[in-house]
């Protein structure tokens, strides 16, 4: 039976500037498909991707739903789009309050937003809803930058009895650190939903930082994988120290090997 893996992406070329995160935004997805597995890629629409050159369209049939943050309702809005000369195709996530004409951590003048913990929240809600629109149930969730390190505390708690959701197992790629500030006081209030009790959250930090969101995500993943060399060495060891065996070490190189070995590690295949 093919595998199924669902990846949930900051950023990927060409949509949006080259850097370690985008080109492995599309590298990972595209060497699974060169695997044999099955993939859904999803990435938030940010205020500086061009709709028009990127051939991005909405979906009707999966827009629509209202996600409620803090008591306020935030329309969701999918859009889609194939990256040239593959064929992967992503999903982004868009809504105006927090994509639409704005960056990705940072304004213009280089001010991080002050709601970007409410961005991800709203970024892996969406995502998880869409995926169970799409009545699709992945193997494998792969987590590659900080806006979707709300998502493996949401499996494994407010969707963790879904059908889409119940078998999965979770991986979180680790990077160097890409915001410096705190996302927000109330940050564990807002990410309340269902079974995602703020009881839950009482050994982090009531200030979140980088550190903070990043050892969230570890705690709530079945596997880690440091994706490059200079991640914090803080990280590092934690990751070690709660997962143990499941964490793979940054690989130089080619690293569809390794993480198809992982993977299938992580899903009893070995």
């Amino acid at each position: 039976m093919t595998k199924k893996v669902l990846f949930i992406n900051q950023e990927i070329i060409p949509y949006v500037p080259e850097r370690e995160l985008s080109v492995m935004g599309k590298s990972v997805p595209q060497a699974a498909l060169d695997k044999g597995w099955e993939i859904r890629t999803f990435m938030p629409k940010w205020g500086n991707i061009n709709e028009r050159r990127g051939q991005l369209h909405e979906v009707i049939r999966l827009s629509g739903m209202n996600l409620i943050i803090d008591d306020t309702d935030h329309p969701l809005i999918i859009k889609v789009a194939t990256i040239p000369q593959t064929r992967i195709q992503v999903y982004f996530i868009d809504n105006d309050d927090y994509f639409t004409k704005r960056g990705m951590t940072t304004d213009a003048n280089g001010v991080e937003y002050d709601d970007n913990g409410k961005r991800a929240i709203f970024f892996a809600r969406g995502v998880l809803e869409t995926v169970k629109k799409l009545r699709w149930i992945p193997d494998i969730i792969h987590c590659q930058g900080w806006i979707s390190h709300v998502v493996p505390y949401y499996i494994k708690t407010a969707y963790s009895d879904e059908p889409s959701f119940a078998n999965t197992k979770v991986v979180t790629s680790l990077f160097p650190k890409d915001f410096n500030g705190n996302l927000a006081d109330k940050f564990k209030q807002s990410m309340e939903f269902r079974e995602a009790t703020i009881d839950k959250l009482t050994s982090y930090s009531d200030t979140f930082d980088h550190t903070e969101l990043a050892k969230l995500a570890i705690d709530f993943s079945d596997g880690v994988i440091e994706a490059k060399a200079d991640v914090c060495e803080e990280l590092k060891q934690y990751a070690a120290e709660k997962k143990g065996d499941n964490v793979l070490k940054y690989k130089d190189g080619n690293f569809a090997d390794a993480y198809e070995q992982f993977y299938d590690m992580l899903l009893g295949n070995n």
